[in-house]
């Protein structure tokens, strides 16, 4: 069986990549209690036991798709990386340059204490701290270096099998320390906390398991019939809007037959009337107009949801609540809010949650409607349904030629490479996407594809590349990796959280557990928090620190390597 495989491998290389990507996000997918291993992790490991058969492919490839990969993570994380550096968010930027800063130094003493080579240093970080971009940056770095072939070989082997020693234990860490450790510590009920703080911006919701949905909606519509004694019999549409507020008229049917309403359209008895707004609104709205009865079989109202990207400085920096009283009735009726998103994460929906540039908001309402407060607002979403290769090729031959700079820390040459110079550029044009939506566009779907297959593409390759030499590592390290990979994990999450909690002052329970994981980009951590919290309130903390984390993270990766100066023997 072994020999067969080696044969059809030997023919068809690229059928071992997808054979890896496949077999690891089965192994991925596996749970163990609220700990999932995942599909990168997953898909290196199943590399480094398909590459045992010697499999031979070309490292161009493995640079492509870590270009896309990384290009991708900075384009979706450009708009709240730039937005996220201003004075009203500045202590949860600092929390999350301290926590990358002391994750670095604890792998710096970590290398130069028990003696480890460029690579296996960088695998410790990448592990460690979870970022699985630092494998690429770290060996686009070594493969610069003026050494052998050999040696090269071997660091960037080393960089894969210490991300996998320490992987496992750099996604526990963080469930461990913000869910148990740092709560009982702090004696801190996160429940009762995030029930607080959700209170404080009036209201807060319960995180929902993939493929569950609210059954509750917060919109609904109602038919009438206007009663002659009724107060909207005899009254205009918009006069009926600004009695109700927060809900309008959108149809009128009359001696049978549908009607098309406008703000002058005069409500006469005997109308049935279709009425959309907020339950809350629509609760007692049978006293103003008559009877609440059944639409007709063939009655018809076709509304839409719309994601409108918040661009106009005029609601950036606003609450919900102060965006809802500005818009005035006659601008505002027949739109309802029902959802905010930042960076592709359910907001809570709270009047006191802040709109910051690039928001996500999603909107119900008859299109006419809509586009009126489209225009007020931002763009649609849905604009951008076509990537535009113009702006996506300069910005990848922008973070090409980035990553040829060389440049010096403390007498040592560094070089971002191509993953750090791909990461810069796709942070530039996503905030240009952002400021200027005519520009750089890649729909959400095609910019998740490039992520998610180029990392995928990427780790298996450098799974199967690393082969037999990821034994001799395992062997030659054994435990004394994985116990480093331990303290790698845990110290800095222990000293940033007291330096942000005593020293930023960022007391807040949740918005300080919300930095711890935002700023180790801990996605499993985070996921247990919100489990904990039982609603969305983590969320804003998180996405602040976690942009910045992403950056700074993986920039480490080729600064580790110019820092540390041991090469394996050749």
């Amino acid at each position: 069986m072994v020999d067969l495989l080696d044969r059809i491998f030997d023919a068809a290389p690229l059928l071992a990549v997808f054979v890896t990507v496949c077999l690891g996000y089965v192994v991925g997918k596996l749970t163990i209690g609220q700990f999932v291993l995942g599909g990168v992790a997953g898909s290196l490991l199943v590399g480094v036991l398909i590459g045992q058969l010697g499999i031979h492919l070309d490292t161009a490839m493995k640079s492509i798709f870590f270009a896309l990969f990384i290009y991708a993570v900075g384009y979706q994380g450009g708009p709240q990386f730039f937005r996220s550096i201003n004075r009203r968010s500045l202590n949860q930027l600092v929390s999350a340059f301290v926590m990358c800063l002391v994750g670095l130094i604890c792998v710096l003493i970590s290398a130069w204490t028990f003696d480890l080579d460029r690579g296996t240093a960088a695998g410790l970080a990448a592990g460690g701290l979870t970022q699985s971009a630092i494998i690429g940056t770290a060996g686009d770095a070594i493969a610069k270096l003026g050494v052998s072939a050999e040696q090269i070989k071997v660091m960037q082997t080393n960089v894969a099998v210490g991300y996998a020693v320490c992987y496992i234990f750099g996604n526990l860490g963080p469930i461990i320390v913000v869910t148990w450790f740092l709560p009982m510590v702090m004696k801190w009920d996160i429940r009762q906390e995030a029930i607080k703080l959700a209170k404080e911006m009036s209201g807060g919701r319960a995180e929902l398991e993939p493929g569950q949905f609210n059954a509750i909606r917060k919109v609904v519509t109602r038919v009438y019939s206007v009663a002659a004694d009724s107060n909207a019999s005899g009254k205009t549409a918009i006069d009926i809007d600004g009695d109700l507020s927060d809900a309008s008229v959108e149809e009128i049917l009359r001696d049978g037959q549908s009607m098309a309403v406008s703000d002058d359209t005069v409500l006469k008895a005997g109308d049935s009337v279709a009425v959309t707004g907020r339950v809350e609104v629509l609760r007692d709205t049978a006293s103003y107009f008559g009877q609440e009865t059944a639409a007709p079989e063939s009655f018809q109202l076709v509304e839409e949801h719309r994601e409108i990207i918040l661009t106009r400085p005029q609601f950036i920096g606003k609450t919900i609540g102060a965006m809802h009283d500005e818009l005035n009735v006659q601008t505002r009726h027949g739109v309802y809010l029902v959802a905010v998103k930042r960076m592709g994460r359910d907001l809570p929906m709270l009047s006191g949650l802040e709109l910051h540039k690039g928001d996500e908001l999603l909107f119900t309402g008859a299109p006419k409607d809509l586009n009126r407060v489209q225009s007020l607002l931002g763009y649609k979403i849905t604009a951008a349904a076509v990537t535009d290769f113009v702006f996506f090729g300069l910005g990848m031959v922008l973070g090409m030629l980035l990553g040829l700079i060389e440049f010096k820390v403390a007498g040592i040459p560094v070089t971002i490479g191509t993953g750090g110079g791909c990461l810069l550029s796709g942070l530039l044009f996503g905030w240009l996407r952002s400021t200027h939506p005519q520009f750089a566009a890649v729909p959400t779907g095609a910019s998740n594809f490039l992520r998610d297959f180029g990392l995928a593409v990427f780790v298996a390759i450098v799974g199967i590349s690393a082969g037999p030499q990821a034994i001799k590592t395992m062997q030659q390290y054994g435990l004394t990796l994985f116990f480093l990979g331990v303290g790698v994990t845990i110290i800095p999450q222990i000293i940033t959280f007291y330096f942000s909690y005593y020293v930023l002052r960022i007391r807040n329970p949740i918005e300080a557990l919300g930095c711890v994981v935002g700023g180790r980009s801990a996605n499993p951590g985070f996921a247990a928090l919100l489990a904990k919290a039982g609603n969305a309130t983590p969320v804003v903390s998180f996405t602040v620190c976690y942009a910045v984390a992403n950056v700074f993270l993986t920039i480490w990766g080729p600064l580790i390597v110019g820092i540390i100066t041991k090469n394996p023997s050749p």
